[in-house]
């Protein structure tokens, strides 16, 4: 029996969403083994499994789940575009207040790329901006969106970037923005960042305008090591940045609130390839990694990182995304085999 047992809520998603995180749970229910932990996994479906199933593409029995144990595995969920139900992402990070997207971007031993040795991490905003999601028709043919800026949730994520790199170590945070155009939306943002930064003069602090962010990302992405922006500008960011070490399908994310927190991939449910064993679970492991260390089980979380990254190392056994031939079941097997 293990000594500690964690209640974790397990949101498998739609597409390759349930393949990814089978593969994920199978691991950490191995390294659980082997450091004296287990989990205690609530599933729950969302999006269009649980309308079909519940009525509610979010149900409330979900709602709960979550807020009761505080912490929640989540792989990709389908949004439509246009029509049809709102981002399940978006709806559980405004539910539960998860106002800092944490998406740490680092390249793979033994993964060859044109950017070799990436180590950015992203501090994104995550319950304003455009996200808002507040759309008025005007008149037919005009639609008008609202960019929600507030000091409140600026302050917080660029406290949450600072103390982040003050931990562990970083130098350097750039602020990204188009404040020379957004003055009173963006430069609130941009104030409230130089306010935080004053508080850690051993951290560097700049500002980029995000499309010159975009080039320098892809001419020198080695200049950057904390990445602190807003909602939308980190959504571009965090894809721009997953594909300088190999693809969506490797970049964990958080979203980290002050009660509660959901873990998941940064890539979509791939519907395309979804029950074909083609999908690569990097992107949830890592981020199931991360929520290893949030719940203070760092000794499961640095086993399983150590075995992922032998893995890649040896370059046997790799999805097919990253030159391989391998299967989701097999990767997975690997890993489990380098515990």
């Amino acid at each position: 029996m293990p000594s500690r047992t964690h209640k974790i809520t397990l949101i498998p998603g739609d597409g390759i969403g349930p393949e990814v995180t089978a593969a994920t749970v199978g691991i950490l229910e191995e390294a659980g083994k082997q450091t004296g932990c287990g989990f205690d996994w609530h599933r729950y479906d969302a999006g269009a499994d649980a309308f079909a199933k519940t009525g509610e593409y979010i149900p409330k029995a979900l709602y709960d789940s979550i807020e009761q144990n505080r912490v929640a595995l989540k792989g990709p969920v389908t949004t439509p575009i246009g029509g049809g139900f709102s981002s399940i992402n978006v709806t559980l990070r405004k539910k539960f207040d998860l106002y800092a997207n944490f998406r740490p971007v680092k390249s793979l031993p033994g993964l060859k790329t044109k950017f070799p040795d990436i180590d950015i991490v992203i501090f994104r905003e995550n319950t304003e901006d455009l996200y808002s999601g507040l759309e008025i028709t005007v008149f037919p043919g005009v639609v008008q969106g609202f960019k929600i800026i507030t000091e409140k949730g600026s302050t917080r994520i660029a406290r949450a970037a600072f103390e982040f790199a003050h931990k562990h170590g970083r130098k350097k945070i750039h602020a990204i923005h188009k404040a020379n155009i957004m003055k009173l939306a963006d430069g609130l943002f941009l104030k409230c960042c130089k306010q935080v930064a004053e508080q850690f003069p051993e951290i560097t602090y700049a500002e980029h305008i995000i499309d010159n962010t975009c080039m320098q990302l892809v001419m020198n992405p080695w200049q950057y090591d904390v990445i602190l922006t807003e909602n939308l500008y980190g959504d571009i960011l965090s894809d721009l940045c997953s594909g300088l070490v190999g693809g969506l399908g490797l970049v964990p994310g958080a979203n980290l609130g002050a009660e509660c927190a959901i873990f998941e991939a940064v890539h979509g449910s791939a519907p395309d390839i979804a029950g074909q064993d083609k999908a690569n679970p990097t992107a949830v492991l890592q981020s199931a990694v991360l929520m290893l260390h949030h719940i203070d089980e760092s000794a499961a979380a640095n086993k399983i990182q150590t075995a992922l990254e032998k893995v890649y190392s040896e370059a046997k056994t790799l999805t097919r995304d990253v030159g391989g031939t391998a299967g989701t079941r097999a990767f997975g097997e690997a890993v489990i085999a380098a515990l």
